[in-house]
């Protein structure tokens, strides 16, 4: 106890805090305020700290007291940063605790930076990509005008003028303000008055020498001898050009120029236009040079060394320079092919005897050598020499076997090549297709038995049976998926489709479905979406123009789904497109059994029935149709319309009448009035439509059959009441605000017309058809300037989407001719997709004559919307006009197929009465002629 110190003489522990173990902290006693003194100065706190930080080995802070003003006042400012603690705590310890928190605080940035950085990179990125499309650079702006220069020819170019002030009074002052003049002296005139005098004497030697200046600056002596020199050079020039472009001897040394075809030489010597300038050639030659130079080892820099020189059109320096690098690079095949191909045959012989000898084992330096012989004889001996050598080499086996005329010689080689190479799938192959059927069964199963893995095999096997008869018995493909699933060798479903169709290709068709029926459902599980990628691999192959794949992908699906409609629809389409009728009749026959519900596929094989002229058959078939789904309206309609088209009139009034009492649905009714209105029975017409009025009220067709009765008849007063009447029971139809319009305007009453027009738009106030409509009304009262009011208010109404009427409308009839191709351009931007404005498109290329792109544009309308007669129609005017008579019966079989129901003109003339019982085709001719 005497020997330990006293601890209150002791050192405070590191981070000591009075009070703090007891809780003696947070409050202040007049003991810690101290007495009311001034505090220490501040050269007394700065000797302080430099005592500290001498204490603590920190000499920086000695030096300090030596610093300069101007120091002093950065320090002073750099404490006031908050973020620069290196100043303000220069004295203190940096300790553990310290370096834990810094760690601990890097972590957290660096994790709060990892969040951010997607978002914060993307939204750079969308930044930057704003500001540079909102400020294009000046390259960009002009790229498309660069481009455009590709196609400007030397003449073009040449002919551009000087870029200037090409205007005759500023180019006259300005040289006059540059023009300046000055006294000249008399000996200049002296010295010009006999410039060109001659005076000559003989020389003693014989030669004329002219009493000129010694100097010969004033151009009057000419001599001769150098002209001659220059000559003689430019000759030799031209004659080494030819004699390294073609008039070289066979052999290839291109030392001895042929006198006769000097002239066609020279010609052949002389670059092409389009060849490099020489001063870039010259640029690629040092900087190849050096390649070499520096690294003479490296194939590839002598091939670009020779086929530089071979560009600048010196061939022989090309050789020079490939022969050197076969020299450098012994083991470089690439380099002796090269040297090979820049010879001629003979020379290439040699060559190539050279490389192999070098190079021994390489299957394309022997295949090249093979193929500079010319015999076939000479071949088989190269060849066979490579085998020799690279026995191995299934390349060089095929290349044998190609090379053999006899079928039996090239069993032999296959037979060996196989033994050889016993992993090569396509020598197996090639022998099992050169033997008989039944030595191919044993080729194939030894090759099965090296080759497990490979499905080509297994599928050359299921061919061999179908050739033998026993595609159907020999279930091939079935043992193949088993097998090769248990090796982990099955491919992927697009790869068995592809090699289906590949067997299509080649008539192996019970092969093409079997490879379908056995792996189409491999690696799908129940939980995926079969039936549509099922469906998606068969139109792939029917775009492909392989049906009969398709034909087996869809039956593979109907024995997973058997009552799904879709697939039953999509079959049937097939065989409507592509196949013939039976089996149209038979997929139909079968998807009726399977889904017996369905009133589509029951109308569809009645309507082929009738079609094919088999109409009896088609009232079976509506029979049966009827047992399976009993009151059924569509059902009802079809059997209408079959005896109707077919001229029996009672019976179909009578099966009107019927489904009326069994089916009494509003489209019956309908259909009962649209009946007799067609056979121009207007009383019972409208005595029926009375009826369905009371018992159908809401539905607008009833409404508009009306009042058409009534304007058929004459009796406008009633029609304009039973369409008033209308429009308050349904006032969302737009057809039936339409009739109203139309009648109000056929009598006359223009104002009352705008007024049903304006009621119209409030009720429906964003249909581009009655603001299309409005237009048109004022048009034909000649107010074109109202028209464009209303215009302009349709178009700030109406979606853009759906402004394709509007603007069509506008092109045509509120548009000069000379401003329409700019509207089109402004329409198209803003409703791309509408078709009627493609099809007004179309128009504006036909009447431009641009026939091809006017061609273009209707059939991107058709692509759109096919559904739209009035497409149709123009594009089957513009064919009458311009086009063949086979695209016209092809757009006419495709209308016929689509057949169209919708279009302000189709519509009119379809359902007009007049042309009841008209075909598609005979429609299609009607609204042609009537579209303006």
């Amino acid at each position: 106890m005497t020997g330990r110190r006293d601890f209150l003489s002791q050192p405070a522990p590191e981070n000591y805090v009075a009070g703090l173990g007891r809780g003696a902290t947070g409050f202040t006693t007049r003991s810690d305020l101290g007495p009311a003194r001034e505090g220490p100065s501040e050269d007394q706190i700065k000797e302080a700290l430099a005592k500290r930080a001498a204490q603590l080995g920190f000499s920086d802070a000695v030096a300090g007291k030596k610093k300069d003003q101007a120091e002093e006042e950065e320090n002073d400012e750099r404490f006031q940063d908050p973020d620069n603690e290196v100043g303000l705590f220069a004295g203190g310890i940096y300790d553990k605790d310290d370096d834990e928190a810094d760690r601990i605080y890097r972590e957290i940035d660096d994790k709060m930076d990892r969040r951010r950085r997607a978002r914060r990179e993307a939204r750079e990125q969308a930044e930057r990509d704003e500001y540079e499309r909102k400020n294009p650079k000046i390259s960009q702006q002009f790229a498309d005008l660069k481009r455009g220069l590709e196609s400007i020819t030397e003449d073009e170019w040449a002919a551009l003028p000087e870029v200037g002030d090409l205007t005759g009074r500023n180019k006259r002052a300005r040289q006059a303000r540059h023009q300046r003049f000055y006294a000249v002296p008399d000996s200049v005139l002296a010295a010009a008055s006999s410039a060109g005098e001659l005076g000559t004497t003989v020389a003693d030697d014989g030669a004329a020498s002219a009493a000129a200046p010694k100097n010969g600056t004033d151009g009057t002596v000419t001599d001769f001898a150098k002209i001659g020199q220059a000559r003689d050079k430019v000759l030799q020039v031209r004659l080494d050009q030819a004699s390294q472009n073609g008039a070289a001897t066979t052999a290839g040394s291109a030392t001895s120029v042929d006198p006769k075809g000097y002239l066609t030489s020279l010609a052949k010597s002389q670059l092409p236009e389009s060849a490099a300038q020489v001063g870039d050639i010259n640029r690629v030659r040092e900087l190849l040079e050096s390649v070499i130079k520096t690294n003479p080892s490296t194939g590839p820099g002598w091939i670009a060394a020779a086929r530089l020189e071979e560009l600048a059109g010196k061939i022989v320096a090309a050789r020079n320079v490939i022969a050197r690098g076969c020299e450098h690079c012994p083991k470089s095949e690439d380099v002796w092919l090269e040297n090979i191909r820049l010879n001629d045959q003979r020379n290439a012989r040699i060559i190539a005897a050279n490389a192999i000898k070098k190079n021994n084992r390489s299957v394309r330096l022997w295949v090249e050598a093979m193929k500079l012989e010319d015999d076939a004889r000479s071949k088989k001996r190269v060849i066979r020499h490579a085998l020799d050598h690279i026995p191995e080499s299934e390349a060089l086996w095929k290349e044998a076997v190609n090379l053999e005329e006899n079928p039996d010689d090239a069993k032999l080689l296959l037979a060996k090549a196989t033994e050889l190479i016993p992993l090569s799938v396509d020598l197996w192959l090639a022998l099992a297709r050169l033997e008989s059927p039944e030595n191919a069964q044993k080729v194939l199963n030894r090759a099965r038995k090296h080759c497990p893995t490979s499905h080509e095999i297994w599928i050359a096997a299921a061919r061999l049976q179908e050739q033998l008869g026993q595609g159907e018995k020999v279930n091939v493909m079935k043992r193949a998926a088993q097998v090769l699933a248990k090796e982990s060798a099955m491919p992927k479903r697009e790869e068995w489709i592809t090699e289906a169709e590949k067997c299509e290709e080649e008539a192996a068709i019970i092969t093409c479905g079997a490879i379908i029926r056995e792996t189409l459902g491999y690696g799908l599980d129940e939980d995926d979406d079969r039936k549509e990628t099922w469906l998606e691999d068969a139109r792939g192959s029917i775009n492909r123009g392989m049906y009969e794949t398709a034909r087996a992908i869809y039956a593979y699906a109907l024995r997973v789904f058997p009552t799904s409609k879709t697939v039953w629809l999509a079959a049937a389409d097939l065989e409507r497109n592509f196949g013939k009728r039976e089996d149209l009749w038979q997929v139909l026959e079968k998807a009726v059994n399977a889904v017996p519900h369905s009133e589509v596929l029951w109308m569809m094989l009645a309507k082929e029935k009738w079609q094919a002229g088999e109409v009896d058959n088609a009232r079976r078939v509506l029979a049966r149709a009827f047992q399976q789904n009993p009151n059924n309206e569509d059902i009802w309609l079809a059997a209408v319309k079959l005896e109707a088209e077919n001229g029996q009139t009672e019976q179909a009034r009578g099966l009107l009448k019927q489904a009326r009492q069994e089916a009494p649905t509003d489209r019956v009714w309908m259909k009962s009035v649209a009946f007799e209105r067609q056979l121009n029975n207007l009383d019972d017409a409208l005595d029926l439509v009375q009826q369905a009025l009371n018992l159908f009220p809401a539905y607008p067709k009833l409404w508009m059959m009306k009042g058409q009765i009534y304007e058929d008849l004459g009796k406008k007063p009633q029609a304009r009441e039973a369409y008033a009447t209308g429009v308050k029971a349904v006032p969302s139809s737009v057809p039936l605000w339409l009739l109203y319009a139309r009648l109000e305007e056929s009598t006359g009453l223009l104002p009352k017309a705008r007024s049903v027009l304006d009621r119209a738009r409030l009720a429906i106030p964003k249909s581009p058809e009655l603001w299309c409509e409005s237009v048109r009304l004022e048009l034909r009262a000649d107010s074109t300037k109202q028209a464009e009011s209303l215009m302009e208010r349709a178009r700030r109404d109406v979606p853009k989407a759906k402004q394709g009427l509007l603007w069509a409308e506008k092109i045509w009839h509120l548009t000069e001719p000379k401003q329409r191709k700019p509207r089109a351009v402004e329409a198209v931007k803003e409703a791309e997709n509408d078709p009627v404005l493609l099809a007004a498109v179309a128009r504006i290329f036909w009447g431009e004559r641009k026939l091809d792109k006017a061609q273009s544009w209707f059939e991107r309308a058709l692509v759109r919307d096919s559904d739209l007669g009035d497409s149709w129609a123009w594009y089957y005017k513009f064919l009458v006009e311009h086009g063949t008579q086979e695209k016209r019966d092809e757009v006419v079989r495709k209308c016929v197929g689509v057949e169209p129901r919708h279009g302000e003109v189709w519509q009119r003339v379809n359902k007009d009465p007049k042309n009841a019982g008209k075909g598609v085709e005979e429609i299609l001719k009607i609204v042609a002629a009537e579209v303006r």
